[in-house]
């Protein structure tokens, strides 16, 4: 199995920190979000209440002090084995350099998340950054990947917006215990 540390970034590393967000960061993480298209852009708000009440299930990357790199979770109320991230986003000068999968490897390295046995996101069909994102996090940590349509254009967007597929990376024991 292919460990994170194993995982050579083509661009720089060093100096990359990752921590919990907290209220002052809301607005650098609305503006990562407008840098990162396509991702869908919430309100400044919207941040804010990350930043301060999701902040143990959120990751923020930095580098020499500018926000590179964010990934929001939770972990659903009624799947307390579970964690799901909304969102995750890398800055475009900081692509090349494994941020998503080592953000996503300090979130779920986290006390909060130690009970975890599965990791759920959903994905467009089309959004291959994404696929690419949670499988080769699958692939690093040995977790089996599955996906199904959850909200359909048609029944839950309006025709709006593309299906979102519910994508589960199951881990064989919890993550901590298995990476």
């Amino acid at each position: 199995m292919e460990n994170i540390r194993s995982l050579k970034p083509k661009a720089p590393q060093a100096g990359i920190t990752f921590r919990k967000p907290t209220v002052a960061d809301g607005s650098a993480v609305l503006s990562l979000i407008q840098d990162c298209h396509p991702l869908d852009e919430n309100s400044h708000y919207f941040y804010l209440v990350q930043c301060e009440q999701f902040r143990d299930t959120c990751v923020l990357a930095e580098r020499d002090g500018e926000v590179i790199g964010w990934v929001s979770a939770h972990i659903p109320p009624t799947e307390e084995d579970s964690v799901f991230v909304w969102q995750v986003a890398v800055s475009p000068n900081a692509r090349g350099a494994k941020l998503g999968v080592r953000m996503l490897d300090a979130l779920m390295r986290r006390e909060e998340c130690r009970d975890a046995e599965r990791l759920r996101t959903t994905i467009t069909p089309d959004n291959d950054a994404s696929w690419g994102l949670f499988r080769k996090f699958a692939k690093m940590c040995g977790a089996e990947v599955s996906d199904r349509p959850h909200y359909l254009e048609e029944d839950h967007f309006d025709g709006a917006h593309d299906t979102e597929h519910l994508v589960t990376l199951s881990f064989a024991e919890p993550y901590q215990a298995a990476a």
